[in-house]
């Protein structure tokens, strides 16, 4: 078999099976976002299936999460280093094993330290995926190509609670929720075999050289931040957990001084400090992480109550959710229309329509008796997913216009990581306060589907006081400009929460 053409330069002609190429990196992209929508239907199974703890749970999604988002700055750089192309496959590779790692998981600890490591082995292939795009395409079709990699997220969105309640509905050779993991092998090895015959060759940078000690306290003070978050609800916030809190802050100081000592030596660094120093990029990521932890544990309770709480199957529980990705799809195509214009007033209309969607949900949640009626879910998920949708691009674009464009490349990996560090303070938050309130009422003796429904609505106080903090946060933050990103700012695509 030839080997693969090389990249094209910028100057050079485009590179001639691009679109075949492209393909490849949609189907991982899309093997990566499903994996994160597909395992929020299975939870209340995995529950019952291997006995687990409701921290468990949370840990199921936020150790994914939290290793995903560490990851990608290091892996990004990595890529820079080594060859994009080399590190994309080994990515594929890996999420493949570890995810038939965390199908044949005998117990609920094996799967969390799974989770870990395909979390760790998505950080590695997806910033490959567009620094691969954007080498491939002349930038006349740049546009093009990078709106069908939001398409691709929407989708994965819809397919992901369709395709896990199918597969744990049908109990395949009564592999029970497995498959939903297993599933991702037969397109591993389909994206291995065909990066190895169309994407191409890209350069590497040897002579790049990696901020270990940055790595090592950014994983740290992430660490100190949501694990007491995590496991505190469950253990009765014993005194370790208020002092892991308080040494998160100081390693954050660290992270910044270690940044700080690597610019004045002028090496390498994990963030660069003038973002450090850039107060409008510093408040672009706070409003990031608030957005962000209004979505991600939103979906867990939501699953755990409609399931375990009033029986729905996982089939049942992913149609009932539907109409959330549903709206995030139509709002995606609605706003290719904008062109990059209102960022600032699309942003807060999108919270302003999700915090309605989730006040409409509350009145919902709080007037369920016996059962669930799924048509009353219908209109609020449809209302939030279409304010997620109208938000999150032009957020995206507002808190790019804040880095100069030597920092881009940086900046857009830093957003793609505080967007998984909210998503995981937001399942710590908030399955907290569904965990501990649900505890509290069953204890009391108050009837279990009453206590489910009084949780859920104490959860979604949360959700609502999260995108009222958007919006006050927006007061603050510097316009972006009408073109969008600064120059040659690479285009971000989040990552689906839904």
């Amino acid at each position: 078999m030839p080997a693969p053409h090389p990249a094209p330069s910028a100057a050079s002609q485009a590179y001639p099976r691009r679109w075949l190429a492209l393909f490849v990196l949609l189907l991982a992209a899309f093997m990566n976002l499903i994996d994160v929508t597909i395992v929020n239907v299975a939870l209340p199974r995995l529950q019952v299936s291997l006995d687990a703890t409701s921290t468990e749970i949370e840990w199921v999604v936020a150790a994914y999460v939290l290793a995903f988002a560490l990851g990608l700055l290091p892996f990004g750089r990595l890529g820079d280093t080594i060859g994009r192309k080399l590190m994309f496959q080994a990515g594929v590779v890996l999420f493949t094993l570890f995810s038939a790692a965390c199908g044949l998981a005998p117990s609920m600890q094996t799967l969390i330290v799974a989770r870990v490591f395909q979390g760790l082995a998505g950080a590695m292939m997806m910033p490959q995926v567009l620094a691969i795009a954007q080498l491939m395409f002349p930038p006349q079709e740049r546009g093009v190509a990078f709106s069908l990699f939001g398409l691709t997220a929407g989708l994965a969105s819809v397919a992901g609670p369709l395709t896990g309640g199918l597969l744990i509905g049908a109990d395949i050779y009564g592999l029970d929720w497995r498959p939903i993991f297993l599933v991702n092998i037969p397109l591993g090895v389909l994206t291995v075999v065909a990066t190895a015959m169309l994407v191409p060759q890209t350069p590497s940078n040897p002579a790049l050289r990696h901020d270990v000690g940055g790595i090592v306290l950014a994983a740290l003070t992430v660490f100190l931040l949501v694990f007491p978050l995590i496991e505190g609800h469950s253990l009765g916030w014993p005194l370790w957990t208020f002092v892991m809190l308080g040494l998160s802050a100081v390693s954050a100081f660290a992270f910044q001084w270690h940044e700080a000592r690597r610019a004045r030596a002028n090496l390498s660094q994990l963030l660069p400090v003038t973002l450090l120093h850039n107060g409008g990029f510093l408040l672009g990521m706070t409003i990031v992480t608030v957005f962000f932890s209004g979505v991600a544990g939103f979906f867990i309770v939501l699953a755990v109550f409609l399931q375990t709480g009033f029986g729905l199957s996982p089939l049942e529980s992913g149609l009932t959710t539907v109409p959330f990705p549903i709206g995030v799809l139509l709002a995606s195509i609605a706003s290719g229309r904008f062109a990059g214009r209102w960022p600032r007033l699309r942003i807060a209309g999108g919270a302003g329509a999700l915090i309605l969607g989730m006040i409409l949900l509350f009145v919902v949640v709080r007037s369920v008796g016996q059962a669930v009626d799924h048509w009353q879910f219908v209109a609020p998920l449809l209302i939030c997913g279409f304010g997620l949708g109208t938000a999150i691009s032009s957020l995206f674009q507002t808190v790019l216009a804040n880095v100069p464009p030597q920092d881009s490349g940086s900046g857009s990996g830093a957003l793609q990581s505080f967007q998984q560090i909210g998503g995981a303070i937001g399942i710590a938050i908030t399955g907290q306060i569904f965990f501990s309130s649900l505890a509290a009422r069953l204890g009391a003796g108050i009837p279990a589907g009453q206590a489910y429904v009084d949780s859920m609505g104490n959860a979604l106080v949360f959700e609502i006081l999260a995108f009222v903090a958007v919006i006050l946060l927006l007061l603050f933050l510097k316009p972006a400009p009408a073109q969008g990103v600064h120059g040659g700012a690479r285009p971000v695509q989040p990552v689906a929460e839904a």
